[in-house]
């Protein structure tokens, strides 16, 4: 089969991105369309289900406009543990969809508390109600009792084509599955209280699901995949020790750990990567909950006008200002969901220019904590860091990232990834002769940031965040 063009969806937490690509994985057009979350109290993430359903064809749709030319399939990445309760006759939602930031299943994780370290054997993951399947629970305890309780991308997919599945990337960030098996685990499933529910079946990232002409005329849709792991494709971290970090609403750092899971003892998490040709790949990963998401409280309170104001406002120094900030508590290494922001060391001449001088600093920070346990824990330690996502238009944020990191920062030709990596799993769903080397090919960097500062400095101004970030755990 002949293919000319494919369409990737991106649904992400602040917006749903639309690419579409050529055969050689070339950027036809792209389009997006936003989504508001909903923080409207203390531990709660929600997002609206028909305003995200809106903005998966609005943006599809506009991508294919703007490429005048029909496409032949479309792929689907997703947010990987945001969860809903929705009927699955007739895929109306029964809930709000509850965030990946959502602390409210913080209930459920301290009730399994002394089920923690046999959880994180199994699967390969810490008890946080970060992960879907604390939320999951929450939501049959405290929402509905009706219809089924699932990822996004089910019901995503249960509406565009009828099928009930999920991949097996998303399915490893739930908290169900083992790293040893490519089913649901039934005792993790019992668990979390969910024994009689009905989950979707699993899927490799690389096979088509079904058709849907949500977008123009029928085409087959597949290609399915967590949207930090599609990042990680798109980037070609295909080998061991191959790192990325994505900075978007959260600032997300994978490296791959190949075909053998490793189970991390610091705290990072360990799930699929992707699977492709029947064969699993493992990934380590670390999260930063608020990156975006932090420059967004900037906005709101009138220090910047928007992200693209970072770097005129930024001050060369932060003049001692640290910045901790855990809007939704700290992940990896820490997993702390009651941890909150911290600014501190201002004085009567700390102006905006430092507090956003000391926002980029923190979010640089955590990802340096994160890439050192990495570097720990793999045989093949990161050379380098691969970046994508909104915020790597900002120079400073980027620069600060590698002074910290003391390797340099290539940022990836396409500030959105993550659409492309969904692309490439399309391409060998529809090709079966198809390898992934042909199809993710490494494109080079639209800018390298190599590290300036001395090590010394670096690692004091790191020390100095680090201290700050235990002030801010209770």
């Amino acid at each position: 089969m002949t293919i000319s063009a494919v369409l990737a969806i991106d649904q992400g937490t602040s917006a749903t991105k639309a690419v579409v690509t050529d055969q050689a994985g070339q950027i036809l057009a792209e389009a997006s369309a936003p989504i508001r979350p909903h923080y409207p109290e203390e531990a709660v993430a929600e997002q609206d289900p028909e305003e995200l359903w809106t903005s998966v064809l609005t943006a599809g749709r506009e991508a294919v406009r703007r490429a005048q030319a029909p496409v032949d399939a479309v792929a689907l990445a997703n947010q990987g543990e945001s969860i809903l309760v929705w009927d699955r006759a007739t895929s109306r939602p029964l809930s709000t969809i509850i965030g990946w930031q959502d602390r409210r299943a913080t209930e459920i994780c301290t009730e399994l508390s002394d089920a923690a370290e046999a959880l994180r054997q199994s699967t390969g993951l810490v008890l946080d109600p970060y992960f879907s399947a604390p939320k999951m629970g929450w939501a049959r305890r405290h929402l509905s009792q009706q219809g089924v309780v699932t990822t996004t991308d089910t019901w995503l997919v249960h509406r565009l084509c009828g099928a009930f599945v999920t991949d097996a990337s998303t399915a490893s960030r739930s908290l169900l599955t083992s790293l040893s098996s490519t089913g649901w685990d039934q005792a993790s499933v019992d668990l979390f209280g969910l024994t009689d529910e009905e989950l979707p079946t699993i899927v490799g990232c690389d096979e088509i699901v079904g058709t849907t002409s949500a977008f123009g005329p029928d085409i087959p849709l597949g290609g399915l995949i967590v949207d930090q792991q599609a990042a990680l494709l798109a980037q070609a971290c295909v080998n061991a020790g191959d790192a990325k970090c994505t900075y978007g609403t959260g600032a997300f750092l994978l490296a791959n750990a190949g075909q053998h899971p490793v189970i991390s003892p610091s705290g990072l998490t360990t799930s699929v990567a992707w699977q492709l040709r029947g064969q699993p790949s493992y990934c380590l990963d670390g999260q930063v909950y608020t990156a975006a998401s932090a420059v967004r409280w900037a906005i709101d309170l009138g220090l910047i006008d928007s992200a693209r104001d970072i770097d005129a406002v930024a001050a060369h120094t932060s003049d001692g200002v640290v910045f901790v900030p855990a809007f939704a508590g700290l992940a990896a290494p820490w997993w702390d969901p009651a941890a909150t922001a911290c600014l501190r060391g201002m004085t009567l001449s700390t102006g905006r220019g430092e507090i956003i001088r000391a926002l980029v600093e923190g979010i640089a920070a955590q990802v340096a904590v994160l890439t050192a346990l990495v570097a720990a824990e793999l045989p093949t330690p990161p050379t380098r860091l691969r970046v994508d996502g909104g915020l790597t238009g900002s120079a400073a944020l980027m620069q600060a990232q590698a002074d910290l990191l003391g390797i340099p920062v290539e940022v990836h030709s396409s500030a959105d990834a993550t659409g492309l990596g969904a692309a490439a799993c399309l391409r060998l769903a529809l090709d079966a002769s198809a390898t992934v080397d042909q199809i993710v090919r490494p494109s080079p960097p639209s800018r390298v940031y190599e590290p300036r500062w001395s090590r010394e400095h670096a690692a004091e101004v790191l020390s100095r965040w680090q201290a700050a970030a235990a002030t801010t755990m209770p």
